[in-house]
């Protein structure tokens, strides 16, 4: 039984395509949009809207790339302290530089690059030298003199006027940047002052992906995006000024609907007229919403996002990451919708599995992991660590022995591989453990694959892992999540270390 699909992403790239344009036409054939949310590999979306494609933001700009010009915002602070983004465990910086050969990859090379709240910290302007030593054109924006209250000191040449402006040759520029408070927001005013300056009545509209404005407001859609940023604060409300406006129910977040106020009171100094938009909501073009077609799959799958989203703030709890307040305004998020940790099966599978292998070696005092991974078709493996291999790499070579057809007798890492990788772990590389991690594994079985027909067969299987349900009860190492990622699995696991040591490699 596969995964049951909840969305229809040529419906979406069809009326999301619509939509923008006919928004273009309402201006002066200019439009600044901001594009929230991840640009490509939106994964969050991908897990609650089962089906989403999570590159189709980037298939979007594809089939506008004549029309569009792409701004990439950076945030100065996200460089200097080094913002890791968590799915793909790299730096803000490192996901801007990858963002940008990701966008050549589609076809699209017409990229600016802004470094937002500038002060010359020394990492940014390292960052700027790096981008601009490689022919890519870079603007520094400084903090906005007056914001947010001045609006007379914000929209004046003191305030927008200081930016330079940014060159753009299209109708639409596309706004974006890694992670929330990039200065997305600030750069598209920046450009309109600056255009309004030139005679064009340039626009501004924004695609945020979440929360969806027109499911309702507990819809487990929109309490998981609620959860996936409740290390920020960040909550959904019905969106008043449209509830006033249209006598019509529509969902934001709460900064959306905090800045408002302001953002239409800079939208008409920057104009000199009224604003079209009577509320945050109608300043959207989001058309999630229409595209779904099972709301039991998506809810579904919305409310195992709440589970996953609990257990990664337990571990960041752990490590230090956030505030015990993180994890507990999501476990008040699950008890509203009924949500329990026993509904994520694959949990209560990798605790087994770990306490099986205590009872069959009691002598042993060391550390007992376990993991499980659900498969597809609903089977669950199970996998738990020993002298050989931790348990992430041990669960799915027996995940890839299943879907091959493998017997469990047969091996597939043959001990002169396994030995020889160990002794230079511990002899070579002076490690405390020749076990082997996620990467090791994968690549003692690709060597393998060189010389045992068998260990080849389970290699073409790895690729079905990808999106299935894995849990292990111990944070995974460096070594585990680094193989875990490349394989695609959503993985999570409990707020436990693997090792008594405090320094993990």
């Amino acid at each position: 039984m596969s995964k049951k699909i909840g969305f229809d992403n040529d419906l979406y790239l069809q009326e999301q395509t619509a939509a923008i344009l006919e928004r273009v036409n309402m201006f002066d054939n200019k439009l600044y949009l901001e594009f929230g949310g991840k640009l490509l590999f939106d994964y969050h979306a991908t897990r609650v809207l089962p089906g989403f494609n999570p590159n189709v933001k980037m298939e979007l700009l594809k089939k506008l790339r004549d029309k569009a010009d792409i701004v990439l915002c950076i945030y100065a602070g996200d460089i200097e302290r080094k913002k890791v983004r968590a799915d793909f465990g790299i730096t803000y910086d490192s996901d801007a530089l990858k963002l940008i050969d990701d966008l050549k990859e589609w076809g699209i090379d017409n990229v600016t690059v802004v470094i937002t709240r500038f002060d010359n910290q020394p990492a940014a302007t390292i960052f700027k030298n790096k981008l601009e030593r490689r022919n890519i054109k870079v603007y520094v924006h400084r903090f906005t003199k007056g914001y947010p209250t001045d609006v007379d000191t914000i929209v004046s040449d003191e305030g927008y006027g200081s930016n330079d402006y940014i060159e753009t040759k299209n109708q639409l520029v596309v706004v974006t940047g890694p992670g929330p408070g990039s200065g997305k927001l600030a750069t598209c005013l920046s450009q309109l002052y600056h255009e309004h300056k030139r005679g064009v009545n340039a626009g501004y509209a924004k695609l945020e992906t979440f929360p969806v404005w027109n499911l309702p407001l507990k819809h487990p859609v929109n309490v998981a995006y609620e959860a996936a940023t409740a290390d920020i604060f960040d909550f959904n409300q019905v969106d008043p000024f449209h509830l006033e406006a249209h006598q019509k129910t529509a969902i934001n977040y709460n900064r959306d609907v905090e800045v408002f106020p302001v953002l239409r009171s800079i939208l008409e100094k920057i104009s000199g007229t009224s604003s079209i938009y009577k509320s945050p909501t109608d300043m959207g073009v989001n058309k999630v919403g229409f595209a779904i077609t099972d709301d039991d799959a998506v809810q579904e799958a919305s409310k195992q996002e709440l589970i996953r989203r609990l257990l990664r703030y337990k571990c960041e709890f752990t490590m230090g990451f956030v505030d015990k307040e993180t994890p507990q305004r999501v476990e008040l998020l699950m008890n509203e919708l009924g949500v329990k940790l026993d509904d994520r099966k694959v949990v209560g599978m990798a605790r087994d599995a770990a306490s099986e292998a205590q009872s069959q070696d009691k002598g042993n005092e060391g550390i007992f992991c376990g993991a499980a991974i659900e498969l597809d078709d609903g089977t669950f493996i199970a996998g738990n660590n020993s002298p050989l291999m931790h348990a992430a790499s041990s669960v799915v070579i027996n995940a890839i022995k299943h879907l091959a057809d493998i017997p469990k007798k047969i091996h597939l890492l043959p001990q002169g591989i396994t030995q020889a990788i160990g002794d230079f772990k511990t002899n070579i590389l002076n490690t405390k453990s020749a076990s082997l991690d996620m990467e090791e594994a994968l690549i003692a079985l690709s060597i393998s694959g060189t010389v045992n027909s068998a260990a080849q067969l389970a290699i073409e299987k790895l690729k079905d892992l990808k999106n299935c349900e894995m849990h292990m009860t111990h944070i995974p190492t460096p070594g585990d999540e680094a193989g875990l990622r490349r394989l695609g699995l959503n993985v999570t696991s409990d707020p436990d270390f693997s090792t008594k040591n405090l320094f993990i490699r």
